[in-house]
């Protein structure tokens, strides 16, 4: 890392490095979490399943399995970049940077390699979300029709998941941009 940025007091950087390291921790948690779903997307659908629309013509091809799997796997792929950034710069402020066991929260970092990791971080979850709502689509479309169908479950459900997903991620991003500009 290059130089380090030392904060005024020892309480300032030790407060600062703690709540970056607590979001951290909760960034990986949530891609914990993110990544156990997209494992149960994968093992909810199996090819040449049958829609409970009881009309053949609503029933996903092998091709919604193909994206389904690949949609799986590259979200997980960014969820799983995302944690590992953000572990590095855990590992970073807690190992390399300290010179003393017990005060692991008061390493001194080079705020712009922490804020652009934080930045990797969080874009590597906005992308893995983005892949496993594309995922989830494929998932509504193979159990309940597809939505060239017209069922009225199909487009509940999907126009539920966009919508909420969305706007968590309007906020998320939101958030996320506000605090790079003002950090």
């Amino acid at each position: 890392m290059s130089t380090p940025t030392r904060s005024p007091s020892p309480t300032s950087s030790s407060s600062t490095t703690s709540v970056h390291v607590t979001a951290l921790d909760g960034l990986v948690n949530v891609n914990s979490l993110f990544t156990i779903a997209v494992f149960v997307g994968l093992s909810l659908t199996t090819p040449g399943q049958k829609s409970l629309e009881m009309k053949s013509a609503c029933d996903a091809d092998i091709n919604h399995a193909r994206r389904l799997l690949v949609f799986e796997v590259v979200s997980f792929s960014f969820f799983l970049f995302s944690s590992l950034v953000a572990q590095g710069l855990k590992l970073a402020i807690n190992l390399l940077n300290s010179k003393d066991v017990d005060e692991a929260f008061r390493a001194h970092i080079n705020l712009t390699v922490l804020k652009f990791g934080m930045l990797g971080s969080a874009f590597g979850s906005v992308m893995g979300c983005v892949f496993l709502v594309l995922s989830m689509v494929n998932v509504i479309e193979i159990r309940l029709g597809i939505l060239s169908c017209g069922s009225r479950s199909t487009v509940r459900a999907v126009a539920t998941l966009i919508t909420l997903v969305s706007s968590g991620l309007v906020i998320y991003i939101t958030t996320v941009f506000y605090a790079f500009t003002r950090g």
